[in-house]
């Protein structure tokens, strides 16, 4: 998970987030072993933004991808040190509609499983 971090932290220098300065970074595995990356993508409207994991599975789904296997996710201030990172709310979600229960979402020293992350997520 390590090499998947890294990516993470590539991903990251490309964000765009001149509001927060709070910068992003994920790198999403496929079962194929395929890696998406994506960066935050902030707006003055706010609602717009984009979080990093949404913008990876985004462009995996959009590529057909469907299986997923893992993501990492790594946050931090401009300039400073990144730390510990978990998905927000709605990319919890997202990922509820996309992946098994045991998929992992790795931060910078603790890996999650989904269901730890969204015990009770909402589903038809």
């Amino acid at each position: 998970m390590r090499d998947l971090l890294e990516l993470a932290k590539t991903a990251r220098e490309n964000a765009y987030a001149p509001y927060s300065n709070f910068l992003v970074g994920a790198a999403l595995l496929c079962k194929n072993g395929k890696v998406y990356t994506g960066c935050n993508v902030e707006n003055a409207a706010y609602s717009p933004t984009l979080c990093a994991e949404r913008v990876a599975f985004g462009k995996a789904i959009s590529e057909g991808e469907k299986d997923f296997v893992a993501i990492a996710v790594v946050g931090g201030k401009r300039g400073g040190e990144t730390a510990p990172c978990t998905p927000c709310g709605v990319c919890r979600q997202v990922m509820g509609e996309f992946c098994k229960p045991d998929f992992l979402i790795c931060t910078e020293g603790k890996t999650y499983s989904l269901q730890e992350l969204l015990p009770e997520g909402f589903s038809l």
